[in-house]
């Protein structure tokens, strides 16, 4: 998920360079397929995995096939993940809240 995050972190602006009249340009990606639906649909599946994870080593915590750090490192890093996934829904609901209250 950090990956898909850094992705999209890498998409800004980039700095035209010391000249001040020469125009911004812009960073492109190097896969085919910026589309904001593809992105957040990896997002989700990478969040979906690191959650499986966390259950996983949970279970094997409790079974005594993990040790204590392997379980407390990936149940932290599922929780992590899950407040980052409620950020986006939060954000995500708002948007369209803003856009419902538009007049048109």
């Amino acid at each position: 998920m950090i990956d898909s995050i850094s992705r999209l972190t890498s998409m800004t602006v980039a700095p035209a360079g010391v000249g001040a009249g020469a125009p911004p340009q812009v960073a492109t990606r190097a896969t085919p397929s910026a589309d904001f639906a593809d992105v957040l649909a990896e997002v989700s599946g990478n969040a979906m995995s690191t959650l499986k994870t966390g259950e996983a080593a949970a279970l094997g915590g409790i079974e005594g096939k993990a040790s204590v750090q392997q379980v407390v490192e990936a149940i932290m890093s599922a929780e992590q993940t899950l407040q980052t996934a409620l950020a986006i829904r939060d954000k995500v609901v708002s948007a369209y809240q803003e856009i419902s209250r538009m007049a048109v």
